[in-house]
């Protein structure tokens, strides 16, 4: 199963000069949570974003950089061959950015989204879900508090 995992503002902005424009604790705790134990498949810039690789995970990543080079890290250069290193019995996960996203939704099977409930400016976007596409399985809601300054909401979906 391919899981397309995200937090995506109400405006579907994901981030702005590579780095998230927003800061929820648990939203990251859920993240790690999920993809631990699993291959995450993400774009360069999406990887060196991280101060270090994500331990317990099996990083992929995909850049048209011939020459590129991540210690510990599987190079690709196509979604295709992304999804061919990945297990096809085990859960693999889309995390990431925005181009990533928009190449890997007609190959995910499910999408974790963390809905930040405001609009925010940015310079990477989540595409558009079609709710002819996708139906929404759950929807857990969270108001902000003193770690959170917004309000979220965990929504799952399942191709139609």
């Amino acid at each position: 199963m391919i899981i397309m995992i995200a937090a995506v503002a109400e405006n579907n902005a994901l981030g702005k000069g590579n780095k998230l424009v927003w800061h929820l604790p648990n939203d990251f705790k859920r993240f790690k949570a999920l993809t631990s134990g699993h291959h995450i498949i993400m774009g360069r810039k999406t990887f060196e974003s991280f101060p270090k690789p994500l331990p317990n995970r099996t990083h992929i990543i995909i850049t048209r950089q011939k020459e590129y080079q991540a210690e510990g890290c599987m190079i690709v250069d196509s979604m295709e061959k992304a999804l061919e290193i990945c297990p096809k019995d085990e859960t693999s996960f889309i995390i990431g950015g925005g181009e990533i996203y928009n190449i890997g939704l007609p190959y995910t099977d499910k999408i974790e989204i963390t809905r930040v409930h405001r609009d925010f400016e940015a310079d990477a976007y989540f595409p558009e879900i079609d709710p002819n596409e996708w139906k929404i399985i759950l929807s857990e809601f969270n108001e902000k508090d003193e770690k959170h300054l917004y309000d979220y909401t965990y929504q799952t979906f399942t191709r139609k």
